[in-house]
């Protein structure tokens, strides 16, 4: 019986640690983007679009989080003057990068496409 819980602890451990970012990027992310008329994906593949390349669109979003501006948005124009520009993350850079490894996990298209 003891090993049986062992087991299951070891499994639950690693499991949990396996998702850590991806719960970083749900909790943080997913929550406020179900609100918007504009779903998560597609400011992703508006990042792609104009950065083309993961370490690009990685350190684009990163810098935009950080300090989001009217200048720096991916969004129309009329998306901004509708909904506003976002506020600023709270997150530290550790956990942003978490979340973005989480989201370009979840939307690239590289490695995808056949």
């Amino acid at each position: 019986m003891v090993k049986i819980f062992l087991v299951f602890i070891f499994f639950t451990t690693f499991l949990l640690a396996e998702n850590t970012k991806d719960v970083i990027y749900d909790l943080n992310c997913v929550g406020c983007h179900k609100k918007m008329p504009v779903t998560i994906d597609k400011y992703f593949y508006r990042y792609l679009l104009k950065y083309s390349s993961e370490t690009k669109v990685k350190a684009a979003m990163f810098a935009y989080l950080k300090n989001p501006t009217k200048e720096e948005t991916i969004m129309a124009e009329s998306f901004i003057t509708r909904f506003g520009v976002k506020k600023k993350t709270n997150l530290t850079d550790a956990k942003l990068n978490e979340a973005l490894d989480s989201y370009w996990e979840k939307y690239k298209i590289f490695g995808r496409l056949k």
